[in-house]
């Protein structure tokens, strides 16, 4: 069964940092590349950043781009997102998900492309 579950998420202090993670089961990891994605109160789901299945490509959104940073570990089938810096307008429901690939440097920013969704993790950040 395909599951992705995230953790990490909570409240934290503008200025601060966390590490979300998200543990993937039930698929062959390294064939798929993987994102984050985020939908804040009352907005749509939009993308944050992603990373090839090689690791060797990544894009951020400008949004987040030199705060937060994608890494994957695929002996632990886990995708990071650390996130520094962060601000009041970062605050959201985080979600990863996965997207084969048979391109080991692709990254896709588009939402409905991938295949498999975590729940999502709740980041709040406080002013």
């Amino acid at each position: 069964q395909v599951r992705l579950e995230e953790s990490g998420g909570g409240l934290v202090q503008a200025g601060g940092s966390l590490r979300l993670s998200c543990v993937a089961t039930g698929f062959i990891f390294n064939n798929f590349l993987l994102g984050w994605f985020r939908r804040a109160p009352g907005k749509e789901r939009e993308f944050v950043a992603a990373i090839s299945r090689s690791g060797t490509t990544r894009r951020y959104a400008d949004s987040v781009k030199g705060r937060f940073t994608i890494s994957r570990d695929d002996a632990k089938n886990t995708v990071h997102l650390e996130v520094s810096n962060p601000q009041p307008e970062d605050t959201a429901v985080y979600f990863c998900a996965a997207k084969l690939s048979a391109d080991s440097s692709v990254v896709v920013s588009l939402d409905d492309a991938y295949d498999y969704w975590g729940q999502g993790t709740q980041v709040t950040v406080s002013s």
